[in-house]
């Protein structure tokens, strides 16, 4: 039997993935989490042109965060556990200014995140 899809992983948001509301219309359950920030990092907004996700999120613009000339730099938001089966769902939900990348946290953790494409 394949246990891939139980496999937990670690995702770190800053935007929407926070939200309950995107949570459960992507994952079917409310995350739990805890606060954490993404080192070397600068946030912006990008408009988001996805009825879709428009829709789920309630927001025509969204966060997005860059990598920064200053290492010092980051940006804060919440570290989640979840599955494999999440996390195909969460890259499905984001449009494709964003890329998914492994980074390291400023807790030591290491977890996917999403980025400027």
């Amino acid at each position: 039997m394949d246990n891939s899809e139980h496999t937990q992983v670690l995702l770190f948001s800053y935007g929407t993935l926070q939200n309950k509301a995107v949570q459960l219309s992507n994952f079917g359950r409310e995350l739990i989490g805890r606060p954490d920030s993404i080192l070397g990092y600068t946030e912006s907004l990008v408009a988001i042109d996805d009825p879709e996700v428009i829709a789920t999120s309630g927001q025509t613009h969204h966060p997005i965060v860059q990598p920064s000339l200053n290492p010092d730099d980051e940006v804060s938001g919440t570290v989640f556990e979840i599955t494999s089966q999440e996390l195909a769902a969460a890259d499905e939900y984001e449009v494709s200014d964003y890329k998914r990348v492994f980074a390291q946290l400023k807790s030591g953790s290491q977890a996917w995140v999403y980025v400027r494409a």
